[in-house]
């Protein structure tokens, strides 16, 4: 078996439910054990996930200086 056939046969083996944690992924490649180990995702979702990564990060930094007194 190559190196191509083991990946499309752990690919395979990712289980439904897998599949309903990341209705984003359009692909997952597993490891032996048939874990998700990778995920691909469609760059239109990936954009919109970093933007949302972003989003949360500038929320969580606005939120910690909220209170604070500006210097001028």
């Amino acid at each position: 078996m190559g190196y191509r056939e083991s990946i499309n046969l752990a690919m395979t083996k990712t289980t439904e439910l897998e599949r309903m944690e990341f209705p984003f992924a359009t692909e997952f490649v597993t490891n032996r054990r048939g874990q998700i180990s990778k995920v691909v995702l469609d760059f239109r979702h990936y954009r919109a996930l970093i933007e949302a990564v972003e989003d949360a990060g500038l929320y969580r930094a606005m939120k910690q200086v909220a209170k604070e007194k500006p210097l001028s």
